[in-house]
């Protein structure tokens, strides 16, 4: 048995098991942990930022009194269990409650499922999750990479600084999974297999394709082939611009779709030369 004693009288392994009391029971839909925040922007008091957030910026409030949070700005908390408002500190002055196993003072952040494996990154000046030793800073994408991804992603400034081209949540510091596309596109993980769900498979910022489309491609070579064009339409050239490769090429028009000369995709504009085409087939491919 534990017998060291503190000046209180308090014995060390009592001191521990006061400090995690409540663990697991307190918080919100985005974070476990065992106090609230006092908004510095509005003196209102939440769970977290993300619930201030959705709160002031939610239809019912004037668009004139919307607003974020100014998440370093965090000066006042309250302890969940005994409602003691006291500056950002992971214990408790008053109860001694541990108010987050995982505590960032730089980030004023509190989180009691240290599964996430979080980890402060001064690069990024947040907090991030996944490991540290699993993940690397790019300072021209200006974030944080897995280290699968070091010696093969593509750079692309700021890469996480601007909103999901489906959803149009702001990426830099969301809460839900993000993936990197071929084209170094940032997008919600959901967001893209929600794309797959619809036949879209090209990236919505810049069109590239971002997954092997190679037998799509051979479905449409079918297609042109068994699909003649009118005699009037023969001869017809036009120009088109490659989304997978950039290249420009002329080709003879078909209703069908356009194949690059170069890459060989099928995932191609018409751009000058003719009557426009029908839309791409290459939903009806993948079905």
């Amino acid at each position: 048995m534990d017998s060291r004693m503190s000046a209180s009288g308090i014995s060390h392994r009592d001191h521990e098991s006061q400090s995690e009391l409540g663990y697991a029971h307190y918080g919100c839909s985005h974070y476990k942990r065992r106090c609230k925040i006092l908004a510095p922007c509005c003196d209102k008091v939440f769970d977290c930022r993300h619930c201030h957030n959705e709160s002031q910026n939610s239809i019912e409030v004037d668009p004139v009194n919307r607003h974020d949070i100014p998440r370093h700005d965090l000066k006042r908390i309250i302890c969940s269990l005994c409602s003691t408002e006291q500056d950002v500190q992971q214990m408790c002055i008053n109860c001694g409650v541990c108010m987050g196993n995982y505590f960032c003072s730089k980030c004023k952040f509190f989180d009691d499922d240290v599964s996430k494996k979080q980890y402060h990154c001064d690069g990024c000046g947040i907090c991030r999750t996944g490991g540290e030793e699993n993940s690397f800073h790019c300072n021209k994408c200006g974030c944080c990479y897995s280290m699968l991804m070091k010696d093969s992603h593509l750079c692309v400034e700021k890469a996480m600084h601007h909103n999901c081209p489906v959803c149009f949540e702001f990426l830099f510091d969301t809460t839900k999974d993000i993936t990197v596309m071929p084209c170094g596109h940032t997008i919600h993980l959901g967001c893209v297999r929600e794309m797959e769900r619809h036949y879209q498979y090209s990236c919505p910022v810049c069109s590239k394709s971002f997954c092997d489309m190679s037998r799509v491609w051979e479905r449409l070579d079918q297609e042109v082939a068994s699909t003649p064009m009118p005699e009037i339409y023969q001869n017809k050239m036009v120009w088109i611009l490659c989304n997978d490769c950039g290249e420009t090429s002329e080709v003879n028009f078909h209703v069908v779709a356009h194949k690059c000369l170069k890459c060989k995709s099928y995932n191609t504009r018409q751009t000058q030369g003719g009557p426009a085409s029908c839309s791409s087939r290459i939903e009806e491919m993948v079905r």
